[in-house]
């Protein structure tokens, strides 16, 4: 049954280290989570190191750069890990292809940059028209305030029906800004698997970006061979699922996505929570309504 718990000191003592989600976490987009980025603090002053792994699309660099315009303090984490870090992996050895049409933002188009090989030569892809293209990365919508994924059907059934495969760098469906809700670039790789194409989905709650994060830990830790962690976030079906795919304890932050449906205000309501839960198919070992 899951616990649960008034702060993250109540159970962080447990664990050699902490992958926790950015946004809806730590941050909303616009400011961020004072409290949240204070118990992070507290967790390293005790010697837990806290990772964190989230599904943007940039790289971790950009990442960091992002969270500090917005005012989160350097010292709550110690890497960064994104699912755009796994995803240009794939999407340099050519798994959709060369030669790539890109749906998202201007500003994420960092995430096609030239990637450096072992032998420090530059890997590059050609960024094209849709017409011209053999694949699609999909960073995003071009304008995730106004668009929805239905602004897309059409463009993806044209790219299903020429054989075409997406790369998603980014796997969440929604994400809360501020009090608006937008979709991301999962939406529309969702909507073209309905469509009958094949999406390549990277980031929580898939294996690798665990397994980048995993090795980012051992280094920290080199004299922990299986070091004990807890997964905290505010998705269920990323956050959450992902730490329960990897046999990782979870805290979950009922205050995020999942606020009206827990009923949380401080803290879940208990018997929403169960509900929630249930529905879901997942089993936190820990949830708080935020992350303090």
């Amino acid at each position: 049954m899951t616990r649960i718990i008034e702060w993250l000191a109540d159970v962080s003592d447990d664990y050699d280290g902490v992958f926790c989600d950015v946004w809806g976490v730590i941050h909303n987009g616009l400011v961020p989570n004072i409290e949240s980025c204070r118990a992070l603090n507290r967790a390293i002053g005790t010697g837990v190191p806290v990772l964190l792994l989230t599904n943007s699309p940039r790289r971790a660099t950009d990442v960091e750069r992002q969270i500090g315009e917005i005012g989160v303090p350097e010292d709550c984490w110690n890497f960064i890990v994104t699912s755009g870090d796994s995803a240009r992996d794939a999407l340099f050895r050519g798994e959709v292809g060369k030669r790539l049409f890109h749906i998202g933002p201007d500003s994420a188009k960092s995430f096609l940059s030239p990637d450096f090989g072992s032998n420090g030569n530059p890997r590059e892809i050609d960024c094209v028209s849709f017409n011209e293209a053999e694949g699609i990365v999909c960073t995003g919508l071009f304008d995730d305030t106004t668009e929805t994924p239905d602004d897309y059907r059409s463009l993806l059934a044209d790219a299903v029906k020429r054989g075409m495969k997406l790369l998603c760098a980014n796997p969440d469906i929604v994400v809360d800004r501020g009090s608006k809700r937008l979709y991301c670039a999962g939406a529309l790789a969702v909507l073209f698997e309905e469509l009958g194409g094949k999406s390549l989905m990277f980031g929580k709650p898939r294996r690798r970006i665990y397994d980048l994060a995993k090795r980012r830990l051992r280094a920290m830790l080199p004299d922990i061979s299986n070091p004990r962690i807890l997964c905290i976030g505010d998705g269920i079906t990323t956050d959450i699922a992902g730490a329960q795919n990897q046999s990782l304890d979870s805290l979950f932050v009922t205050g995020g996505l999942a606020a009206e449906e827990t009923a949380t205000i401080r803290q879940p309501d208990p018997e929403k929570l169960r509900s929630v839960l249930a529905a879901a198919g997942v089993n936190p070992k820990f949830a708080i309504g935020h992350l303090r």
